[in-house]
């Protein structure tokens, strides 16, 4: 399997290219790495290629915060400038500013 660079990285705001949600990341995987379980609960004919960055997201939408695990191909940048309001972005995160979440010093990757 070839691997590709992360076209996004740790701390930025992106936006699902289909489903109306946006996140900010806080992990990467460079190539699909979730359970098969998982990966079959994605209806056949929207199921992205494995072989690609997925992308972990505090994620929210207009009801609810929840963690995303998502394909690049199904991401944008969020051009709204605005932070993410998932609960959980304080935890891993110390900043907002001109778009970009800067991570805690006491977490690395």
């Amino acid at each position: 399997m070839n691997t590709r660079i992360a076209k996004y990285a740790i701390g930025q705001v992106v936006r699902h290219r289909v489903y109306s949600f946006r996140g900010v990341i806080f992990d990467v995987d460079p190539t699909f790495s979730n359970t098969e379980e998982y990966w079959l609960s994605i209806p056949e004919g929207v199921r992205p290629p494995k072989d690609q960055p997925y992308y972990h997201l505090l994620a929210e939408n207009e009801d609810s915060a929840y963690v995303a695990y998502v394909s690049e191909q199904n991401l944008t940048l969020d051009e709204s400038g605005e932070p993410v309001g998932h609960p959980q972005a304080a935890v891993i995160f110390e900043s907002f500013r001109e778009g970009q979440y800067k991570l805690k010093p006491r977490i690395s990757h």
